[in-house]
């Protein structure tokens, strides 16, 4: 069986780690988006406060099947 696959783009943050910035932006956009199957990251980058890392910001563009 073959699928089509559309792509969004979201933006998830944290300020425990790259890794919680993207679970974050998964988990959030999972609950409005049906059927996302991968994720790909297409940019990293921060907040910086008083000298020191604050949120790590991540870029995530969602693959999701199309229901038929």
């Amino acid at each position: 069986m073959s699928h089509t696959y559309p792509v969004t783009e979201v933006y998830g943050s944290s300020p425990e780690s790259l890794d919680a910035a993207i679970r974050n932006a998964v988990s959030t956009a999972s609950e409005t988006i049906r059927n996302i199957e991968w994720f790909q990251v297409t940019e990293i980058r921060g907040h910086v406060a008083d000298g020191g890392v604050a949120h790590f910001q991540v870029g995530v563009k969602l693959g999701f099947r199309l229901d038929r």
